[in-house]
């Protein structure tokens, strides 16, 4: 058992350290997503902020060879012509996505954007043209495109993310400029927080696992303490004992207060069956004694044998034999049969039987009303209600059979003292005579009326004492 309970702990304790791993992987992923599509934006935006700055100077005027560019360490920077021609070039800027760029060589016959007065005062005409592209002289275009490019600065290449803007300068020619942020402190942001989780995950997995190992420890303590008890009373067959039931209202407090219940229930049943087993041996024990008696009598002398007594003897003796058997089937759990019996036919068929009966029986009303069940063993429970009836009566028995709502009722009634208020209950008990009046010889061995409320209960009804010596069998309707 500590084998498995050990087995319990281990598999609660990676049990919730896969669910745990599981659960900071995917947060973990998601937060890796998040940080590093923050940082990539985060860096086109700075580069679109230096692409700005340089394509509004050119809106504004200025040469290209006086353009205020940032650090090419910072911000590499390359303006170039519709033709690719480069135009303007950040400091140690020497290559982007592995082309080469040169320093700014300004188009031949160009003194500058803005500076050429032929080029810059055209007549009217000209407006349509410098309309191309939806931009006008000295506007910047709003839209901006981004590259994820490589970068030779100062011999050092590494990766940046470009941002393109397009400016037209003062004579209307369009320039385009690309700026460009690194993306090396983005992927080192989102290193440092991958290498940190990765070295947290397996302290943080073995801190739960560690913690759930106790904490299902704790909890299983009580459960190791109630299987103790259980093979303690298994060896020393002890039901008398009780497991311990801890203060916590939890399941494992509910286990250990129903297997209590549960050892009661074992133990009252264990000591009826050995009050059975006592009464039946001493039941026995008297027809049997006599039956032998009678027959070793009889041998000897044979003008001695009373054959009616050994007759008789021999009938109770068998009748015993077949209440104990019932009894014991019942105690079985049989479920009866589920044939549909008229009661009112019954207890006509019943009465012709019972010629030789010392106190005639009277019928009542009988209505015909059908229940479920064995037909024998209702037959049974009212032969045994007829017997107990006629052996307290002076006079009269009398039976009925009526029906209350759902519950068909079955009455069987004498003339006698009655039952006394504080038996009427035990007298259902096994092998419980009341009095001497109920002799062995006259009042059977005190199974009858236990057959019956047994009989009754398995067929889902009751039987009861009402009015002192009215014995009232209620059992539902057939559906």
């Amino acid at each position: 058992m500590g084998r498995v309970l050990g087995s319990v702990r281990a598999r609660a304790a990676a049990g919730a350290a896969v669910v745990v791993a599981l659960a900071l992987i995917a947060a973990g992923t998601a937060v890796l997503l998040v940080l590093r599509s923050k940082l990539q934006d985060q860096a086109g935006l700075q580069a679109e902020v230096a692409a700005r700055e340089v394509a509004a100077q050119i809106a504004t005027g200025t040469a290209y060879g006086t353009l205020d560019l940032p650090d090419g360490d910072e911000h590499p920077v390359v303006v170039a012509d519709d033709d690719g021609r480069v135009l303007a070039v950040g400091e140690d800027v020497r290559a982007v996505d592995g082309k080469p760029v040169g320093r700014a060589q300004q188009k031949a016959g160009s003194a500058g954007p803005g500076r050429s007065g032929d080029d810059a005062g055209g007549d009217e005409g000209d407006d349509d043209d410098d309309d191309v592209g939806g931009l006008r002289p000295g506007e910047v275009d709003e839209d901006v495109r981004y590259r994820d490019v490589t970068a030779d600065v100062g011999g050092a290449v590494a990766d940046y993310r470009f941002a393109v803007v397009e400016a037209k300068d003062g004579r209307g020619e369009k320039a385009t400029v690309l700026a460009g942020s690194a993306l090396a402190p983005e992927r080192n942001a989102v290193g440092s927080v991958r290498t940190a989780m990765l070295i947290g995950l397996p302290l943080l997995l073995v801190v739960v696992a560690g913690v759930t190992w106790l904490v299902t420890r704790r909890a299983l303590r009580p459960v190791e303490g109630i299987r103790g008890e259980m093979a303690a009373i298994t060896a020393s067959t002890d039901l008398s004992r009780r497991v311990p039931v801890p203060s916590s209202r939890d399941e494992i407090g509910r286990l250990a207060r129903t297997t209590n219940e549960t050892l009661a229930a074992l133990e009252s049943s264990v000591e009826r069956q050995r009050r059975f087993v006592a009464d039946a041996s001493h039941e026995l024990r008297s027809p049997i004694a006599s039956l032998r008696t009678q027959l070793e009598v009889g041998v000897a002398h044979p003008e001695l044998l009373d054959v009616p007594g050994a007759v008789e003897d021999t009938v109770r003796l068998q009748r015993l034999a077949a209440d104990l058997l019932l009894l014991a089937r019942l105690d079985a759990g049989e479920r009866p049969a589920q044939a549909r019996v008229d009661l009112a036919a019954m207890v006509r068929e019943e009465r012709s039987q019972r010629v030789g009966d010392r106190v005639l029986v009277r019928v009542g009303e009988l209505v015909g009303v059908e229940v479920t069940g064995s037909r024998s063993q209702l037959a049974r429970v009212l032969g045994n209600l007829l017997d107990n009836a006629q052996r307290h009566a002076a006079l009269s028995v009398r039976v009925a059979v009526v029906r209350e709502g759902e519950w068909a009722v079955l009455r069987v009634d004498d003339d006698g003292p009655g039952v006394p208020t504080g038996e009427r209950e035990r007298i259902f008990e096994r092998f419980v005579r009341l009095d001497d009046a109920r002799a062995r010889d006259d009042g059977g061995a005190g199974l009858g009326l236990a057959i019956a409320r047994d009989v009754a209960v398995r067929h889902g009804g009751s039987l009861a004492v009402r009015e002192g010596s009215v014995f009232e069998l209620r059992l539902p309707v057939a559906g």
